[in-house]
């Protein structure tokens, strides 16, 4: 059966549709969403430039995807090797060998270096003092965004580069700065550069090439320097990650070992786990401090298990239900990546009684996932308890794909989880935070790339004395 989908143009097929449907609704995940309600389908069928995509829908058809074998693939094409200066290099966007060898190096040397373990969350407690430090007893009109991030990339960097970024505040700014340029210029299926690369010969600044080749070129630069800087100072201990993949480089079994390989992989770790992370936190502040009843719960369950000048841990998290209901729903209601993918269909298959053939690029709409009304009665309202029973124990819910699923679940997730929980605790266990008088967001709908972000908001911190809400 020929999945639904809307009439092609030749040569450019629904490109500029899916331009002109974005820009209209404020987002790629929107249009894929208006179109699926359009063709009444959760299986939509578009061109865009010569490739064949198509798009699911619902929890269902993408936990299929997301599991299947034959949905493992990446697609191969200009834009996709743009980002690693024209070679397919990396972890997340490889598939065969190249990716099975250089994800289980991955992995297993993140375990050895702190990956849940306590280790891990020593690193994470001691950038969160950093911060409480920076942010004093009392603050008006902040914005919370860069210290988050900050806190986010020297505790990853203190696993991978072995020491914090916080120590060189000039290359932190231009790694932030870079990462969150990246971010916005692109969609989940690449935009019009990715559909029409040969578009770069005759518009590049409108296609968005330059922008996009000017950041590439920036990150592998400063990543390189790095990687040199590590070279020259390279003993037979391993001090972090890098050091590990230059000694595991000279091992003659290893196949796909060289410094680009490594460059495209930390590009990897800080372009898929930095921002998440920082804007998954920014998301959830967000919405506690919009929602006053929300945080005077919060403060309510972390004043009867912590007390008033003591750091959270991972071992408070069984006692702390809400805090756990409360970063469930908040990834649900805004999650940062709402399209996932893009997937490559490694053989001719088949979905839903619809025949999908080899080499389709495949697209999930995670959006309609966690805002399915049948599932969810009032998706469309920030509600925490949801995830809690009458006793206010908390329940996981398997529902949810905030990390995705099977072989190419995310490699960070713990690293995210524990950050997430005990960056949030200590804020809000710390500060009161609410908006400064008049000065609430006008708009709380997010600003679309290929990841979501908040829209620019600013928060007054006020420290909490012992039993205050």
């Amino acid at each position: 059966m020929l999945y639904l989908g809307p009439s092609r143009l030749p040569i450019v097929g629904n490109t500029f549709l899916m331009k002109k449907l974005s820009k209209k609704l404020g987002g790629q995940y929107l249009a894929l969403l208006k179109l699926s309600k359009d063709y009444k389908t959760n299986i939509l069928g578009l061109k865009l430039g010569s490739d064949q995509y198509v798009v699911v829908f619902g929890r269902k058809l993408v936990n299929e995807i997301f599991v299947r074998d034959e949905f493992q693939g990446r697609p191969d094409g200009f834009f996709i090797r743009l980002r690693t200066m024209g070679t397919k290099k990396g972890i997340t966007m490889t598939e065969g060998p190249l990716w099975q060898e250089q994800r289980q190096f991955a992995q297993r040397q993140l375990r050895q270096l702190g990956f849940g373990k306590l280790i891990m969350e020593n690193l994470i407690q001691d950038e969160l003092k950093v911060l409480l430090n920076e942010l004093g007893e009392e603050r008006e009109d902040v914005s919370l965004n860069k210290n988050i991030s900050t806190a986010v990339l020297n505790v990853l960097w203190t696993i991978t580069g072995g020491k914090q970024f916080s120590k060189d505040q000039n290359r932190l700014d231009v790694l932030l700065n870079l990462l969150r340029e990246r971010s916005k210029a692109f969609d989940m299926a690449g935009g019009v550069l990715n559909q029409l690369p040969w578009l770069r010969f005759i518009c590049p600044d409108y296609c968005g090439y330059n922008v996009i080749q000017s950041l590439n070129t920036k990150l592998f630069k400063l990543f390189t320097e790095i990687i040199i800087e590590h070279q020259k100072t390279l003993t037979s201990e391993n001090r972090d990650f890098i050091d590990a993949y230059l000694h595991e480089k000279e091992e003659p079994k290893n196949r796909y070992f060289d410094v680009d390989q490594l460059v495209a992989i930390l590009l990897d770790f800080f372009i898929a786990g930095a921002l998440t992370t920082s804007y998954t936190l920014d998301f959830a502040v967000l919405a506690t401090v919009s929602n006053p009843q929300v945080q005077e719960r919060l403060h309510q369950e972390l004043d009867k298990v912590l007390q008033r000048k003591q750091m959270p841990s991972m071992a408070d998290k069984s006692r702390l239900p809400y805090v756990e209901a409360l970063l469930l729903e908040s990834q649900r209601f805004q999650h940062v990546v709402p399209t996932a993918g893009p997937r490559r269909v490694m053989k001719d298959t088949t979905l839903d009684k619809y025949f999908i053939p080899k080499n389709t690029i495949v697209l999930m709409s995670l959006t309609s996932v966690h805002h399915d009304s049948e599932r969810w009665t009032d998706p469309e309202v920030f509600r925490p308890e949801r995830y809690l029973t009458d006793k206010g124990e908390f329940i996981q819910d398997e529902g949810l794909c905030t990390f995705g699923l099977g072989k190419r679940r995310c490699p960070g997730e713990v690293l995210a989880k524990n950050f997430l929980f005990l960056a949030f605790t200590t804020l809000f266990h710390f500060y009161k935070i609410s908006f400064p008088e008049g000065k609430e967001p006008s708009s709380k709908k997010p600003l679309a790339g290929i990841l979501l972000t908040p829209q620019p908001y600013t928060v007054s911190l006020k420290a909490r004395a012992a039993n205050e809400n």
